[in-house]
């Protein structure tokens, strides 16, 4: 019997183990990783690629420049507001003493002008009313018409029977009056100068003083 049957199914087997062998030898290159596979890396460095005990150190600091940051921006608005705070006050104070020299100024004026008026023997309300608006800004007569009203109704002779309070506006004493006049006791216009002298230089205007009046009922 020959033998070539024999060795045709060795060459074959071997032939079909070669092919075996060939196409697992492609699919594992199929699945094998690339050589290069590193070179093609980002080069960017992740949390993830710090060694785990720097970790915690790494996000401690970040969150402390992050603190660092926020209170930067907020001693910077704090500042802000601060200055704006200042420039107001500033203002509100620049303005008051505008109008503190204005309510001086017009004080100042009125006292000047008392000496103007002629020296009667005796005067009627309506007179003295006339004089006293000549005497002061227009939007402080009706606050000192007040407090004369209820200090003296106007009534330039007026006496307290129990402090001796004296005049238009009830000095006390009476005799204070004689820095605006040596007439005081005869002359509304000396007693409203000295009456309208005495509410600037005290309460700032006649106004103000009519306010402090209706809570205390004096002056």
């Amino acid at each position: 019997m020959s033998r070539n049957p024999v060795r045709g199914l060795a060459v074959v087997s071997a032939t079909a183990v070669t092919a075996v062998g060939s196409v697992v030898g492609v699919a594992s290159a199929d699945t094998a990783p690339p050589h290069d596979a590193e070179a093609t890396a980002p080069d960017a460095t992740l949390l993830a690629d710090i060694p785990v005990g720097q970790q915690a150190q790494v996000q401690t600091v970040s969150l402390k420049q992050q603190a660092d940051t926020q209170a930067i921006a907020a001693d910077a608005g704090a500042r802000k507001d601060a200055e704006e705070a200042a420039r107001k006050a500033a203002a509100k104070t620049a303005i008051e003493k505008k109008a503190a020299a204005a309510k001086e100024k017009a004080g100042t004026t009125a006292s000047q002008d008392a000496s103007g008026f002629p020296v009667q023997s005796t005067y009627t309300v309506a007179q003295i009313q006339a004089i006293a608006r000549q005497m002061m800004a227009a939007d402080q007569y009706q606050c000192f018409s007040n407090i004369v009203e209820h200090e003296s109704t106007w009534n330039y002779h007026a006496v307290n029977p129990s402090s001796g309070a004296y005049g238009l506006v009830q000095a006390l004493p009476g005799s204070k009056m004689a820095s605006a006049g040596a007439d005081w006791q005869t002359n509304p216009a000396t007693q409203i100068k000295w009456g309208l002298g005495y509410m600037n230089s005290v309460y700032g205007s006649p106004c103000q003083a009519w306010a402090f009046w209706q809570v205390h009922h004096a002056y």
